[in-house]
């Protein structure tokens, strides 16, 4: 693996971080949405794409390192992030719930995340976080559209 794989396979180095490298991975991923501009939906889903393209064959190398789902890959947390954020209103009143919502759906995976995760390599490594981020997507939007329409 190339150090620039394993830059980004750790989410920037987050995967290394002893404790909550997930949480960390998801932290970032939300600092780099606060850019001006990266929430830009076709920006985003440019980047959610590239991440996931570009990202199973590397998971795939961390996962021969590392071992089954290793916690030093975080893009995998960076894609649920970004797809949670999609088409939202760049506002902390939405973004610091859909953060929460997001990791409370990563770590609990509901079906069919959980199962999603036993696929083979790369692709497992990402499918249960694409899941669990679009459960989360689903949920800002509807919490979204209640929201603007009492306010």
């Amino acid at each position: 693996m190339s150090k620039f794989e394993k830059l980004i396979g750790s989410g920037f180095g987050t995967g290394f971080i002893k404790k909550a490298s997930g949480t960390f991975g998801s932290l970032v991923a939300l600092a780099l949405y606060l850019i001006p501009g990266f929430e830009n939906p076709a920006l985003l889903v440019l980047f959610i794409s590239a991440s996931i393209v570009f990202g199973i064959p590397i998971a795939t190398k961390f996962e021969k390192i590392y071992g089954k789902d290793p916690k030093e890959f975080t893009l995998d947390e960076f894609t649920g992030m970004w797809i949670t954020l999609l088409f939202l209103p760049k506002s902390l009143w939405l973004i610091i719930p859909a953060f929460f919502i997001w990791r409370a759906l990563d770590i609990f995976k509901p079906f069919p995340a959980r199962r999603l995760e036993k696929l083979k390599g790369g692709l497992g490594i990402f499918a249960d976080d694409i899941m669990a981020g679009f459960y989360a997507f689903l949920i800002m939007q509807i919490l979204t559209n209640i929201l603007y329409h009492f306010i």
